[in-house]
């Protein structure tokens, strides 16, 4: 149809929802034919018993950056909502802090959704959760390995937030690593998938809880290339930059472009270190001036990859040693 993909949903979605709407013009004169069958037929014999519709919410809860912990009514709320949904839930998560989010179940978000869910979804709704918590293998038999190592932990089934509450419960053990201190430096590096500071922010977002105040986040990004998905997000991150909720909420106050791009107001603060720590960005195809005018450290790609080699680096922490001395990153 050419309609241009929305970088606020998932890509597959998009092209799913354009194929139904195609499907659907195609069978619209079967449709309505069978409507004018239907319409003969006599009301007593037309009108059955009218249940509750059932409705099967089935999902993975895992820990999510706008809602704490992903699934549960946010698939119907936020999937389904749509775009305008997506970008205000993202807004609300992002003003609260993603730091005092991550993998809560209770947060003020989720008692948005809990509170519209309870009167407006489950009065008229037969609704069942069906979540799953899935971990790393512990078996080391073939099964695993065509699992690509990861096994289900938990099925939790019900009508209600007790179900999701036991799984946030278990997602939190097995989907979080846990530190015993907190790393001064940590270095991430971004693969093919990652083009945009919007795609890969997702490694501030994923270490953000973990890294130490003052402490210093490397990522090494040999494709990015812009900052949004979208020449209107991407001119929106150029002009604003990341630099920390208070100023980027006194932006939106007065620019109306801001004001009716929530999702990007959202990407802006979650990319933001709040004065916390710093972020130095190593890019294949963004220039110094760039990455420093949304305020960012820059560092050059080569230099940083012969620092921190990915082909020795191993996750979690390694120690590096040269003529300056030693130097304990996490990876």
């Amino acid at each position: 149809r050419g309609e241009k993909w929305p970088a606020q949903l998932n890509k597959l979605v998009w092209e799913k929802r354009l194929q139904r709407e195609s499907d659907s013009s195609s069978n619209k004169d079967v449709n309505e034919a069978a409507n004018v069958n239907a319409t003969d037929a006599p009301k007593n014999q037309r009108r059955k018993s009218n249940p509750q519709p059932l409705v099967l919410s089935i999902g993975q809860v895992v820990p999510h950056e706008v809602t704490g912990m992903a699934n549960y009514n946010k698939n119907l709320f936020v999937g389904v909502g749509g775009v305008e949904a997506i970008n205000l839930s993202h807004f609300i998560g992002a003003v609260h802090g993603m730091e005092k989010l991550m993998g809560r179940g209770n947060n003020p978000l989720r008692e948005i959704l809990n509170y519209s869910s309870s009167k407006y979804l489950e009065p008229q709704l037969d609704l069942w959760y069906i979540l799953t918590v899935m971990g790393p293998s512990s078996s080391q038999d073939s099964d695993a390995d065509q699992n690509d190592g990861v096994e289900m932990k938990g099925l939790f089934i019900g009508r209600d937030v007790q179900a999701y509450d036991l799984a946030c419960d278990l997602s939190l053990k097995v989907n979080f690593n846990l530190l015993d201190r907190s790393p001064k430096k940590m270095v991430v590096f971004l693969n093919e998938e990652y083009h945009s500071t919007w795609l890969g922010n997702k490694s501030i977002y994923r270490t953000r809880m973990a890294i130490d105040d003052g402490g210093e986040l490397i990522v090494l990004a040999p494709w990015v290339e812009t900052f949004g998905e979208d020449d209107c997000i991407d001119s929106l991150i150029r002009k604003v930059g990341y630099v920390g909720t208070p100023a980027i909420m006194k932006a939106m106050e007065n620019d109306d472009e801001l004001k009716s791009n929530l999702s990007a107001v959202a990407h802006l603060i979650h990319g933001s270190s709040e004065g916390r720590f710093s972020v130095t960005y190593c890019p294949g195809k963004l220039t110094k001036e760039e990455v420093e005018s949304v305020g960012y450290k820059y560092s050059d790609l080569e230099r940083m990859k012969q620092v921190y080699n990915i082909e020795t680096l191993q996750d979690g922490w390694n120690i590096r040693t040269d003529e300056d001395g030693s130097e304990e990153e996490f990876y």
